[in-house]
C-alpha cells in the first residue's frame, strides 16, 4: 500500500536497445531492490515475462528465501515454469553495482532520498527511477535526483503475480517518454495501466483508505459490530472481502503508516484523522494475519500470496 513498512529500495531497472531518436525506452533488464513481498512478486512477474532480474537485498539470507518461498508458492506454477522464471533471476546486495548500466529503478525505502541520490551517481542518463509507494509524494522524493524528468511512480499491488492492475504516476516534471515508457512496461508484465497525478494515495488508496477508517470509526462509535460490517459490505456492495478482514489481511501497521503520512501532509482533512483503536492494536503488536491477530484471531501467522484477494499493495 504504498503503505512502505519495510525499510528497503524496490528498484526495478531496464536497459534500451533503441537509439537515443527512439521516443521511448524498451525495457529489457530489471533490478528489483528488497526482496520481500512486494519486491518478490515484481521480479517473479518480470521474469516470467521474459525479463532478467537482479534481486538486491541487504543480506543473502533474505535473498535465499525469497527465492525459495516468494515465488515457488504459487499454486498455479509447475515446476517447468518455476525453473525457467528462476534462471532469470540472479541475486546481489549492492544497489549501486546493477544500476550503472540500467534504465529503470523501482524503490521502497523510508530514507528514500539519501539512497536515490546515491544511485543518481551510478546510473547511467537514460535510467527511469519508478517509486513504488502511494504515501509519499512521488515529487518530493524526484526532488532529490538530478533527473525529475526520469522519475515517476510506479505503483504494483499486492499479491503483485495475481492482480492486474498498476498506477503510472507522472509528476509535473515527468517526461512523456518515460510516462509511455512505464506504460509498456506494465503491459509487458501482464499489468492494466492506469494512469494519476501525484496526489495522495494515488487512485485506489486514496479511495480504499478513508473507506476502511471510516469502517473502523462506525465500530468505535457502537453502530455496529465488525462482523455485522463485513457481512453487511460483503452481502450489500458485493465485495470479495470485508473491510476488517481486509484491514487484517493488509496489515494495520500498514494502514496506520499510510494514514499518518497523510495526516502529516494535510491535519485539517477529516478523512486522514487518527483512529484511537488502529493505534492501540497497532501498539499492542496486534497487526493481523501476519501476527495471528488483528481486529480478528487467526490460527495461521502468515498468509499465502494466492490465499485472498486484495485491493491494496502491501510493501
Amino acid at each position: 500500500m504504498a503503505f512502505v513498512t519495510r525499510q528497503f529500495l524496490r528498484s526495478l531497472s531496464s536497459s534500451s536497445s533503441a537509439s537515443a531518436s527512439v521516443k521511448k525506452i524498451i525495457v529489457k533488464h530489471v533490478r528489483v531492490i528488497g526482496g520481500g513481498l512486494m519486491g518478490a512478486g515484481i521480479a517473479q512477474v518480470a521474469a516470467a515475462s521474459g525479463h532478467t532480474v537482479v534481486l538486491v537485498d541487504q543480506t543473502e539470507d533474505i535473498l535465499a528465501k525469497s527465492k525459495k518461498k516468494k515465488f515457488a508458492e504459487n499454486p498455479k506454477a509447475g515446476d517447468e515454469f518455476v525453473e525457467k522464471t528462476l534462471s532469470s533471476i540472479s541475486t546481489c546486495t549492492d544497489a549501486a553495482s546493477v544500476v550503472h548500466s540500467t534504465d529503470l529503478v523501482v524503490e521502497d525505502l523510508k530514507v528514500k532520498n539519501e539512497l536515490f541520490q546515491r544511485l543518481d551517481k551510478f546510473a547511467a542518463e537514460h535510467t527511469i527511477f519508478a517509486s513504488n509507494t502511494s504515501s509519499l509524494q512521488i515529487t518530493s522524493i524526484a526532488n532529490a535526483t538530478t533527473r525529475q524528468d526520469r522519475f515517476a511512480g510506479l505503483h504494483f499491488f499486492n499479491p503483485v503475480p495475481l492482480m492486474k492492475l498498476v498506477e503510472v504516476i507522472k509528476t509535473p516534471m515527468t517526461s512523456q517518454k518515460t510516462f509511455e515508457s512505464l506504460v509498456d512496461l506494465s503491459k509487458a508484465l501482464g499489468k492494466h495501466p492506469v494512469s494519476c497525478k501525484d496526489t495522495p494515495g494515488f487512485i485506489v488508496n486514496r479511495l480504499l483508505v478513508p473507506y476502511l477508517i471510516e469502517t473502523i470509526r462506525m465500530h468505535e462509535r457502537g453502530d455496529a459490530s465488525k462482523e455485522d460490517i463485513d457481512t453487511a459490505v460483503k452481502l450489500g456492495a458485493g465485495y470479495p472481502m470485508g473491510p476488517f478482514e481486509l484491514l487484517d489481511y493488509v496489515g494495520l501497521d500498514t494502514t496506520k503508516f499510510i494514514l499518518d503520512g497523510w495526516h502529516e501532509m494535510d491535519a485539517k482533512n477529516p478523512l486522514f484523522q487518527p483512529s484511537t483503536s488502529l493505534n492501540k492494536l497497532v501498539a499492542e503488536k496486534k497487526l493481523g494475519k501476519k501476527t495471528g491477530e488483528g481486529y480478528y484471531k487467526y490460527k495461521r501467522c502468515t498468509a499465502s500470496l494466492a490465499s485472498g484477494r486484495s485491493f491494496v499493495s502491501v510493501l
